[in-house]
């Protein structure tokens, strides 16, 4: 008996749904949270909410801090993306699970002109982007997998402002996104208050210890504390 084929046919619903409103950060906490730089904020989480590596800025050394309008798009596809620019906010940083697809690039140079008059805070893409030069002229800080010449189709499915997963983590509508040179952190919103404390507390202590190892003055002591304690065996 010959099998039905799939439909292509689109369905409304899971993996085909925007909501248009989210909880938003305080102004003031983000801008309390952009004096720290993202390997300190990352320490403080434990290392384990730091987005894959291969995305990273191509266009600028610009940092940024915003909450994300988080989009899933069918790999290749951008129309959600497109959708997004309607429903982020000034200040908002649309985070793309683009399942790290090679094939197209998710945005170009007239989605970044767009976000830019949107006042859009920039781009995080799992996958990749096309019109570099273009991009670049906007100036709208874009991380992204790399760069192709195969432009995006704008068919669907998608979702907007539902939980994604961006280079190996998941990111939720209204969490927030620090980039810069060294990368990118997603901060948990329910988290920030308690993590913005501990970074308080601890750039004192730590700022005293960078200027003391400028200086040359700093120890290893504690080096051969944890060799001692694990019993390693050293030889003359």
């Amino acid at each position: 008996m010959a099998t039905k084929p799939q439909s292509s046919e689109i369905h409304s619903g899971i993996g085909f749904r925007i909501k248009k409103n989210i909880t938003r950060c305080d102004r003031k906490l983000l801008q309390k949270l952009s004096q720290f730089e993202t390997p300190d904020i990352s320490d403080m989480m434990n290392r384990l909410y730091t987005i894959n590596q291969n995305i990273k800025n191509l266009i600028n050394d610009q940092k940024i801090i915003g909450t994300a309008c988080t989009v899933k798009v069918f790999p290749g596809d951008n129309l959600m993306v497109h959708k997004a620019l309607d429903i982020a906010q000034p200040g908002d940083i649309i985070v793309v699970d683009g399942a790290g697809s090679t094939t197209n690039g998710i945005i170009g140079d007239l989605i970044a002109t767009k976000a830019k008059h949107r006042g859009i805070a920039g781009f995080v893409i799992d996958g990749m982007i096309r019109d570099l030069p273009g991009i670049k002229e906007v100036g709208m800080p874009v991380y992204a997998t790399g760069v192709t010449p195969i432009g995006p189709l704008h068919r669907g499915p998608g979702e907007i402002n539902f939980s994604i997963n961006c280079g190996g983590i998941v990111v939720n509508p209204g969490d927030i996104i620090c980039g810069d040179l060294n990368g990118l952190v997603v901060i948990r919103q329910e988290l920030a208050e308690e993590l913005l404390e501990k970074l308080l507390s601890k750039k004192v202590s730590l700022k005293n210890y960078i200027e003391n190892v400028k200086k040359g003055e700093f120890s290893n002591d504690w080096v051969d504390q944890i060799l001692s304690k694990n019993k390693c065996w050293i030889s003359d």
